[in-house]
Formats: C-alpha cells, sequence, structure tokens
C-alpha cells in the first residue's frame, strides 16, 4: 500500500494554512506554518500570482487528500462512491472519510493525529466489535464499537494518550469511555458535524471537469 513519507510539515505549507497533521506541535511555536508562511522550494517566497478557478479546485482536493492522509487513487475511489449514493456528493465524500478506522480513532482521542491513528491501527492495538481490526482505511457504521486491546492498554502509550483523551471532547456522533479506552458509533456525521475546512463543492466541480 502506497503512503507518503516526505516531512508532512511540507503539506501545509504548501497549502498556506495548518492541516494539523502532527498533532499538539501543530499548536506550538514549532508549527512550520507559523516558522515558515511560504510555499516550500527554492523559489517559494516569489510565487505569489493569484490561482486560477482550476488551481483553486485542485488545491482544495489536494488539502484534504493531506488532511485525511489519502492518496490519489483511493480519494478518486471514494469520490467514485459517493458520486453514486443518494444525496449531495461533497458531503457524501466527507462522510466517507470521516468513516474510515483511523479518523475514528483519532476522532476519539485515542491518537494525537491521524497520521498517528494510522500506525496506531496498523501495528493492531484496536478491536472492531470485538475483532482485531489493522486496516486504516476499514469504514465503520452506526453502532460499531472500537476499543483499545486489553494487552496495549497498560504501555505508556496508552497511558499517555488516556490522560490527553480526558480533556478532549469527541463529536456529537461519537461517544467514547475514556476509563475503558472504548468508543462507539452512536450515528454517521451530517456535514455541519464535520468540521474540517474544506469546501467540497470545489471537488466536486473538478472531477466534472
Amino acid at each position: 500500500m502506497g503512503r507518503y513519507t516526505a516531512a508532512v510539515c511540507r503539506q501545509c505549507r504548501r497549502e498556506g494554512e495548518k492541516l494539523f497533521l502532527k498533532g499538539d506541535r501543530c499548536y506550538s511555536e514549532k508549527c512550520a506554518v507559523e516558522r515558515k508562511s511560504y510555499i516550500p522550494g527554492e523559489h517559494g517566497q516569489g510565487r505569489r500570482q493569484k490561482p486560477s478557478e482550476y488551481g483553486l479546485q485542485l488545491r482544495e482536493k489536494q488539502k484534504t487528500k493531506r488532511i485525511y492522509g489519502v492518496l490519489e487513487k483511493q480519494f478518486h475511489n471514494y469520490f467514485q462512491k459517493a458520486d453514486s449514493q443518494k444525496g449531495i456528493t461533497g458531503e457524501n465524500l466527507l462522510v466517507i472519510l470521516e468513516r474510515r478506522l483511523d479518523n475514528i480513532v483519532f476522532r476519539l482521542g485515542f491518537a494525537s493525529s491521524r497520521k498517528e491513528a494510522r500506525q496506531l491501527v496498523n501495528h493492531g492495538h484496536f478491536l472492531l466489535n470485538g475483532r482485531k481490526a489493522n486496516i486504516p482505511s476499514m469504514m465503520v457504521k452506526s453502532g460499531d464499537i472500537i476499543q483499545v486491546r486489553e494487552n496495549s492498554r497498560d504501555s505508556m502509550k496508552f497511558q499517555e494518550l488516556k490522560a490527553q483523551a480526558a480533556y478532549k471532547t469527541p463529536p456529537e456522533w461519537l461517544e467514547v469511555d475514556v476509563d475503558n479506552l472504548t468508543g462507539k458509533v452512536l450515528d454517521l456525521p451530517e456535514r455541519d458535524q464535520i468540521d474540517t475546512a474544506v469546501n467540497e463543492q470545489l471537488i466536486v466541480e473538478l472531477y466534472s471537469r
């Protein structure tokens, strides 16, 4: 499975805004966007031209892919699936992205970033409805229960995450039991319950060209 392996802070700088790809670091003075608020590369500081309509659409797609940690082929497959469903295509796309297991782990507060969530899922630290789940792209549904495996709960990593999760508030479509490191999907999210700062209509327009 392909994955992005370069410095993720460059992705935020390329989009010109914080994508919160490194958890708590993004809220600190170490954030690359705070220190270098220009596009990465040799000529980054000189690029100030106004983007075209296509450029705006492309950047919105790239930003969304980077936020959720999805590569091009998989993102396109998600869009096709969203387009085939009833309802508004752009909203369908965001709901599909939110349903990924790694995103749910992040939303529950069991990881400081989606990247960390993917790693923890890959390493087999989670159960989905009582069964081992180690595929970050697994799609959860309403009523599903996600929990940290018994053998992983006492590790230093999860004790740290447990302490951090106690101060985080999950979205209203999720329920979390911090003490037992367990979460439940109460329902699939509506658009106004998804706080990801993207304009999904621009993505729809891009794929409609």
